[in-house]
């Protein structure tokens, strides 16, 4: 059984990579390739200004772009523009050489223009992989020199931006030129499809490299105006790792502005955010502060010790924000629209997060719309004060998130404005109950033997 799904699984992948072969036009070719890779901070940035043309003159309906096998699982975030920067809609395929992504473009267009970003985690290693409490981290990046493309090139141009001037290596693949913290690749002319030269670079990295391995972020609805919002993190730094033993004396005495570990960063909350608070397993973390802005309420979280490589930190994070900013109603029709993440830190990277939106008591016909591909968890109940049959809760996940995945997520039920009376409606019976308990109790007579009747004496 298990050989008969090997299989059919290596024909699908062959079937899937000669459709793409077959759906590639070789009178397509990319004139023009401008390339930009940011490497300033822990995620790698890749941006391309790609000038197309058909070599028949005739319109470019269709362009297809790859993302190497060998960066697939690095890949978190895609996005294509046409000239006009309106966003082209991108269809995914995978295949032996790598996941193909194609984009139907405008007509009209003679030589048409498409601007393509990519977001890359965990493509930057550390190396050395551990180092002391006052060393340099340095960090290598492992590329391509070519635009790795389904289409020849007729002239390309790559400009890699680094976070400092110490590179300490990279190679130099003619031309190239190193220019304070840029290396420039190109201009290559003529290269051929799917041409692949390594490129690597070793540099000094002191940006924070912090990881979320894991947060859970409840959303409890209320219908009396209030939206309450947890969520629970769980971060590792995922830079070089400290070798020996920390000294706070060395710490403090250390003045340098580009330490590898992390004292605080910031967080960004909704501008209407009330009642914050920040705690750990050991309670409140009074050492944040809290600074309101014009359009974000900004949370300045310091954990209780620096964190160097491969230390982690746990804490739970929490705050009210008003209903009718995120609350819709028509009738007995309600949307809710939130954001599946929040800001964390600056070029954050999300291993996983898990969604959990609490609905009142009563709520029915639930649909989820999100803004990108989702696991969705089997719907579950939750009990609280004065609940009879439990709120239903909506659970979904996703894996390797960034900065660019803070998008809404739309969720839709119907519910009864009358349910909103069940729990005062409780509330009410039991007193009832209770103080007629209590009028019975005092009426009745419990006692063994009644009292006697006192005599009466004659005078």
């Amino acid at each position: 059984m298990v050989k008969l799904v090997l299989v059919v699984c290596g024909i699908a992948a062959v079937l899937a990579g000669a459709f793409v072969q077959a759906a590639i036009d070789m009178e397509i070719e990319n004139r023009a390739v401008d390339r930009t890779i940011d490497l300033t901070s822990q995620l790698v940035k890749i941006s391309y200004k790609i000038t197309l043309e058909h070599k028949s003159k005739l319109p470019i309906s269709t362009y297809l772009f790859v993302v190497p096998e060998a960066d697939r699982e690095k890949l978190a975030f895609i996005s294509a523009k046409d000239s006009s920067k309106k966003e082209l809609k991108l269809t995914e395929t995978t295949t032996p050489k790598g996941v193909t992504f194609s984009m139907t473009l405008p007509a009209g267009a003679s030589n048409p223009v498409v601007y393509i970003e990519t977001v890359f985690t965990k493509s930057l290693k550390p190396f050395p992989s551990s180092i002391t409490q006052s060393e340099r981290q340095l960090v290598q990046y492992f590329g391509n020199v070519y635009f790795y493309s389904p289409y020849p090139t007729v002239t390309q141009k790559t400009t890699v931006h680094l976070s400092s001037r110490n590179v300490e290596s990279y190679t130099q693949f003619k031309p190239s030129v190193q220019s304070d913290s840029t290396v420039t690749y190109g201009p290559y002319d003529n290269v051929a499809a799917f041409s692949h030269e390594p490129m690597t670079i070793h540099f000094e990295n002191f940006t924070p490299f912090l990881t979320v391995t894991r947060l859970e972020r409840t959303i409890e609805v209320s219908h009396w105006g209030n939206i309450a919002v947890e969520e629970t993190i769980d971060i590792v730094h995922s830079g070089a790792t400290l070798k020996g033993a920390f000294s706070r004396y060395d710490y403090q005495k250390d003045a340098r502005s580009n330490q590898p570990s992390v004292k605080s960063y910031k967080t960004l909350l909704p501008a209407s955010a009330t009642g914050v608070y920040y705690r750990d397993t050991n309670g409140n973390i009074s050492t944040s502060a809290l600074r309101t802005l014009k359009d974000a309420v900004e949370l300045d979280l310091r954990p209780r010790f620096p964190l160097f490589g491969g230390w982690r930190t746990h804490y739970t994070l929490g705050y009210n924000v008003p209903s009718f900013e995120y609350l819709f109603q028509n009738g007995d029709n309600f949307l809710l629209k939130m954001r599946v993440i929040d800001h964390i830190f600056d070029d954050m990277m999300i291993d996983e997060v898990v969604t959990k939106v609490i609905l009142p008591e009563g709520a029915n016909n639930i649909k989820l719309i999100a803004p990108y591909s989702i696991q969705r968890h089997p719907d579950t109940l939750h009990y609280t004060y004065l609940d009879t049959f439990g709120r239903p809760v909506i659970s979904f996940s996703k894996r390797n998130l960034v900065e660019n995945h803070i998008n809404d997520f739309n969720l839709k039920y119907n519910f009864s404005r009358v349910m909103m009376l069940q729990e005062p409606l409780l509330v009410v019976g039991f007193l009832y109950v209770l103080f007629l308990f209590v009028i019975i109790w005092m009426r009745l007579d419990f006692s063994i033997i009644k009292d006697k009747e006192p005599h009466q004496h004659k005078d």
